[in-house]
């Protein structure tokens, strides 16, 4: 097996943790505050780690479940995407559906183990969460079904290395297209504002976090750490639409998508810094939008 598959599944795992410290010291910079460490989330995780679980006697295997299969469903996410031109551990014709049902399984379970609780208020979060996930999926659908159209190609591997600067010029109105969509998507998998603030604690405005409250220990490394993986996963695949680099050096090439990757945390940390939270009743129109936006670049693409 050639070593070129292992790095893009590597370097997610290990600096997938990274992401989020990126965006919180973006954020404390614009606030004029020294803010977190940029390791805090690998500080958390092995906090966490060492701290032992407890579980209330009304939940079921479902509660105890839910954070390691939502896990897993990142883990396989990441084996999926490809980083540039970097060959995949696994791909095959119409990877990027499974791509979209991989997010709604960790979501799923996710939601399920939070309605386990018996708690109204994770009840309340979680029928949020798929109220705007529904919504938010067919935005991601049919934006990929676009680029597997503008590429000519079914595979995640080969839609990213088909996208070049001469693409660009062909289609380039639909793939701008398809590049704010998959941005509003982007935000709404990984509860960013201004869709939802992973950092609110106020009942009438919470989403994702509600969910996770009963959730501790290694428990909730599990959720941080598949939320990081999540994180990466779609930051990818926006670089690999946003900086096609495909030169003859393969090592240049994933230096620059992983330093592309890196600079689309910055980028998130600005939004989340000059954008206010949308009230909740406007989440809905926002997702609609973007979903309007990705028709509109399927039917550009393809005439």
């Amino acid at each position: 097996m050639s070593i070129w598959l292992l790095v893009h599944p590597t370097l997610a795992f290990l600096a997938a943790p990274l992401l989020p410290g990126i965006i919180n010291r973006t954020k404390a910079y614009f606030a004029g505050r020294d803010g977190q460490p940029l390791l805090q989330t690998y500080f958390d995780l092995a906090k966490l780690f060492r701290k032992g679980a407890v579980y209330s006697r009304t939940t079921t295997w479902l509660f105890r479940a839910g954070p390691i299969l939502s896990l897993g469903a990142a883990l396989m996410a990441v084996v999926l995407m490809p980083l540039g031109e970097l060959p995949t551990v696994w791909s095959f014709q119409g990877d990027f559906i499974l791509l979209v049902y991989l997010l709604a399984v960790g979501r799923f379970f996710t939601v399920m183990a939070a309605l386990d609780t018996g708690s109204s208020f994770e009840g309340m979060g979680a029928s949020r969460e798929m109220q705007f996930s529904m919504l938010a999926e067919p935005v991601l659908l049919v934006g990929l079904a676009a680029l597997a159209r503008g590429t000519g190609c079914l595979t995640l591997s080969d839609i990213a290395a088909n996208i070049s600067w001469q693409a660009w010029s062909q289609y380039g109105e639909g793939l701008i297209l398809i590049v704010v969509a998959l941005m509003a998507v982007f935000l709404v998998e990984n509860a960013r504002i201004p869709i939802d603030d992973p950092n609110t604690h106020l009942e009438l405005t919470m989403i994702h976090e509600v969910m996770v409250l009963d959730h501790g220990g290694p428990d909730l490394a599990y959720i941080l750490y598949g939320s990081a993986l999540k994180l990466w996963t779609l930051s990818v695949l926006l670089v690999n639409i946003m900086i096609p680099i495909h030169t003859d050096l393969l090592l240049l090439n994933v230096v620059v998508s992983l330093l592309g990757v890196l600079c689309w945390a910055v980028v998130v940390g600005v939004i989340e810094s000059t954008m206010a939270r949308l009230a909740l009743i406007r989440i809905p129109q926002f997702l609609v939008g973007a979903g309007a936006l990705s028709v509109l670049a399927l039917i550009l693409i393809k005439k």
